[in-house]
């Protein structure tokens, strides 16, 4: 359990978060994989790092669990610097980022995804901010990156998810493909691009975050403050509190 990290072929290292069941990182399971990531590009001999994830889902966020148990706000503040980090270490990466997405990407696994330089899916992988259910805000500038803007308002209002194919028609998603074969359909893509020269890479993800319309750590920073905002106020502990109860399945209505 944790995050680990391989290299399965040269010039292609593969960074795997595995924290069952669903892969709700606690905070620590964020400044690892940041660490993970910026260590594993900042590797001469790695031209592509692909990140993946064990088991059911590529990411649901973070663990609220970790924040209920929590009488302050260190927890709040723990994950939203975790997922600062960790999002910032995705896009900052040294080298191309290919994101192998399954099952559920939710919440953080947007920051992750969004941030990545290709993303492959599996048919099953759906995508999606439950935010405004969990108490929190956030990833809206990663999730713009996925879709159009009013789609990107209508999917963060609702909580609804798009699948991996609606994803591909918008040409975020490279490749669709079964479950069972989006490892190799990922380091396909990884081992192509690490055929290129490694210090031309490098040169070409820092032109490519150069002119970049949108300041993603700014962008995701301002987010944040609100959601601080959020639990200041007390409606975010309200919210997060019907977390895991028949009212967060939707069988009761809200308040």
């Amino acid at each position: 359990m944790g995050v680990s990290t391989s290299e399965t072929e040269k010039g292609v290292a593969v960074v795997t978060v595995d924290f069952p069941p669903v892969n709700a990182l606690p905070v620590r399971g964020w400044y690892d994989l940041a660490d993970a990531i910026r260590v594993t590009g900042g590797d001469p001999d790695v031209r592509c790092v692909v990140l993946t994830a064990a088991g059911r889902g590529f990411n649901a966020g973070v663990d609220i669990k970790e924040m209920q148990r929590d009488d302050d706000h260190g927890a709040l503040i723990g994950a939203n610097r975790g997922c600062f980090e960790a999002f910032a270490a995705v896009y900052e990466c040294d080298v191309p980022v290919v994101a192998a997405v399954q099952g559920f990407c939710l919440g953080g696994g947007i920051g992750l995804a969004g941030n990545a330089d290709a993303i492959v899916a599996s048919e099953d992988a759906v995508f999606g901010l439950p935010e405004l259910d969990r108490g929190a805000l956030g990833a809206a500038t990663h999730l713009a990156r996925l879709v159009p803007q009013h789609l990107m308002r209508a999917l963060y209002y609702t909580s609804r998810t798009a699948t991996a194919e609606e994803l591909h028609r918008h040409g975020s998603v490279w490749k669709v493909v079964p479950r069972a074969e989006l490892r190799s359909a990922a380091l396909e893509l990884a081992r192509e691009i690490a055929a290129k020269d490694g210090y031309l890479l490098r040169l070409a993800k820092a032109a490519i975050n150069g002119i970049d319309p949108v300041d993603v750590r700014r962008n995701y920073r301002f987010e944040q403050g609100f959601t601080f905002e959020a639990n200041l106020s007390g409606v975010a502990d309200r919210v997060r509190a019907t977390f895991g109860t028949d009212k967060d399945r939707g069988e009761e209505g809200q308040s």
